[in-house]
């Protein structure tokens, strides 16, 4: 081959080259995300959690009910309480307003049994004072009427508001029954399960109603 064919051969081979289009690198396939697969849980263990969830469910019900139970009870005992503590105060008020100057020694001593602390100190003190009075003024008292309520009090303790309405008969009165009334705060106390008074608020003594 000559010289001449040699070079055109080059320059064909070249100009291939130049017109053939660059080859382009293949698009890259995505790689699949591998992910952990999620553990299956079988039917035993649903029953199992389903078991538990209810149980703590039963658990607060239960819970709350016994709270409820246990308002309801106490509240239940400060009722009771507040009317035992009530019939104490309205069975009290006839034993101070019924008495008789003939005989003095079983109203004190029904007075004293019904009473504590203070005031079962107080009419101590003053009882043989309050017979002398009573005996020399021929003194005769009779219930006619009571009211009372309670104004506060829990399981141990209450205070009463109480009217009595008595007739009085003395020497005062000529021997005719006058009406009177006695208004009074009693505070009573509950003592080995029995509700006695232990402070009595300004009564009018019974001397004052001659």
């Amino acid at each position: 081959m000559s010289d001449t064919e040699t070079g055109t051969t080059d320059e064909a081979v070249s100009l291939a080259k130049d017109s053939a289009p660059e080859a382009t690198e293949a698009p890259k396939e995505p790689v699949a995300e591998l992910k952990t697969p999620e553990p299956r849980v079988s039917a035993r263990t649903r029953a199992i959690a389903l078991r538990a969830a209810a149980g703590v469910a039963i658990g607060a019900a239960v819970a709350t009910s016994v709270y409820f139970f246990l308002q309801d009870r106490q509240g239940d005992k400060l009722i009771q309480a507040r009317e035992d503590a009530q019939a104490a105060a309205c069975k009290y008020a006839p034993i101070l307003s019924d008495y008789d100057a003939k005989n003095l020694d079983t109203y004190f001593a029904a007075v004293l049994d019904g009473a504590t602390g203070d005031w079962k100190k107080q009419f101590g003190d003053t009882s043989k004072e309050l017979k002398e009075v009573l005996s020399q003024g021929q003194v005769v008292s009779k219930t006619t009427d009571v009211q009372c309520a309670i104004k506060t009090g829990d399981e141990n303790s209450a205070e009463a508001i109480v009217v009595i309405g008595q007739t009085i008969t003395s020497l005062g009165t000529q021997g005719k029954p006058a009406p009177g009334q006695l208004s009074m705060v009693m505070r009573l106390e509950k003592a080995d399960g029995k509700w006695l008074v232990n402070k009595v608020n300004s009564p009018l003594a019974p001397g004052q109603q001659q």
